[in-house]
Parts: structure tokens; sequence; C-alpha cells
């Protein structure tokens, strides 16, 4: 099917509210989207309500940070939305992101960025603030000419992990996705940056938890990463998944929604979508 399975809304840090991204996703031509928001699952009942309004299967879906390696996230699709291990976790999580706010705000300042955890607060407008909300006031500010710029240069440095939240490993991630009845996917393998042989052995360490899949089609991967991945996919039993990472255009303005041609049979089966 026409899929992307991997998008952002304004319940974390992406530019369109939840009813808007799946409208953005039928005009696209899509068949199944999935709503894999950071860390929270605050949007998936308003993006649900309206995929069936307009046709569009829309599949639950979350992101979450392991702290391995900076970077190194797992999707999880198709779970329940009772109280679970999962829910509990984005609620941690999500404590963790208003915690750390006043801390970028602090590191910024230091570095001489005299931006207001008040207007950082305005952009986001909903409840989880990101890292992309302070990096969109820092182009506003003319303190950066884009968010790939204050990413770069502020970010996501390694001065900047003095400061970052504390986060689950992966096998905890993997294994409450699971508790709720859901589906696993590796997100966006390039940017944990490790050599071959090593994110083999990570992909083998994450297979043994329980990981259902492997995100090989991204829009930053290479055809050699893409090559790599889908033998590594094929070599440990798993499915291959693939997803823009759209946050929208004023957050990401080179990544739109993507539309590839998935075998979702296998995330379909059992309920799991709506």
């Amino acid at each position: 099917m026409i899929a992307d399975l991997h998008t952002h809304s304004t319940a974390s840090d992406g530019q369109y509210a939840p009813s808007e991204l799946v409208r953005l996703a039928k005009d696209r031509g899509l068949q199944v989207l999935a709503l894999t928001d950071h860390d929270t699952i605050d949007g998936l009942d308003e993006a649900v309500r309206t995929g069936a309004a307009l046709g569009l299967r829309v599949l639950r879906g979350v992101e979450l940070s392991a702290r391995e390696y900076r970077s190194l996230h797992i999707l999880g699709y198709g779970f329940s939305t009772a109280p679970s291990a999962l829910t509990r976790l984005c609620a941690e999580m999500k404590a963790g992101r208003d915690q750390r706010k006043s801390r970028i705000i602090d590191f910024l300042h230091e570095k001489g960025v005299d931006i207001s955890l008040a207007e950082v607060e305005e952009l986001a407008g909903g409840d989880v603030i990101g890292r992309p909300h302070f990096a969109q006031v820092m182009v506003r500010r003319g303190y950066v000419q884009s968010s790939r710029e204050a990413f770069d240069r502020y970010l996501d440095t390694d001065e900047y992990q003095r400061i970052e939240r504390r986060k689950p490993d992966a096998r905890a991630c993997i294994e409450a996705i699971r508790s709720a009845g859901g589906k696993t996917s590796f997100a966006h393998p390039y940017q944990v940056k490790l050599p071959d042989d090593a994110l083999e052995a990570l992909v083998r360490e994450l297979a043994g938890y329980g990981l259902d899949a492997i995100e090989c089609y991204y829009p930053r991967h290479t055809a050699e990463q893409q090559a790599l991945y889908l033998r590594l996919a094929e070599k440990y039993g798993l499915h291959a998944t693939g997803g823009s990472d759209f946050h929208g255009e004023r957050v990401k303005p080179d990544i739109t929604l993507a539309a590839w041609e998935l075998d979702t049979g296998w995330l379909l089966d059992q309920g799991r979508i709506v």
C-alpha cells in the first residue's frame, strides 16, 4: 500500500495539527498514514477520527528516544492506548521534556542566544516542547539562518548533551510498545552514525529484544545505506518500513510527505489499524 509510516504533528514538534496532517496525507494520495509523535500519544485520537471521516487508514504510532546512542529512536505502531507500560513511559518522557526546556534556555543564554522561553512556548502551542521549537525561534530572531544550523551549532552538539533529559534504554522502549500490543521499527538507522559492523551488532541486539522492522526507506538514506538496511532486515527476519519524518515545511523545509509502496500486511492484521 502507499504509505508514510513516520510523521509528526503539533502534539510534539510538528507544524500541523493531527487533523491537518491527515488531510495533507489524503491529498498526497496515501492509503496508510502513521502518526509517530515524539514520546507522546496525545494526538492519535484526533488523527484516527479524521482518517475515518476521510477514508484514510491512520495507524496509531509513536517515536521513542533511547539512551544508548544519540538519535537512536524506536517507532511503535498499532498499539492500544489503554493504560499500560507504554502510556506510563510516555508520561515520564513528556515530563522529562517539560523539565528540559528551562535547561535549554539557560544553555542557549550561556552561548549568547538571548531568546525567551515564553516565545518558544507560544510557538509550540501544544503541551510538548521539542528542540525544533527552539530552533525556529532562533531563526526568527536571526541567530541562525536555518533550523539545521541551529542543531549543528547548538542543539545537537557534544556540549549540549550535558543538559539532555534522561531516556529509557532501547529494550525498555521495545518492551513497552509490545506490552500494549504494538509492533516496532528501528528509525532512520544512519543517524546513530555507526560503522556497518557495529550497526549490525545493534540490529542483532534489538532483534533479540523483539524488534519487528527497520526503517529502510527514508529520504536521507543513500542508495548504499538503503541496500545495507534491506540486507540486515532480511538477515535478521525483520520487516522493512519507510517514512518521511515529516514535520512540516517550517521545521524541515526539504522534507515532504512520502508515498512509499510498502508491505503493510503485518501491520494491518488483528485490528491494529483503524
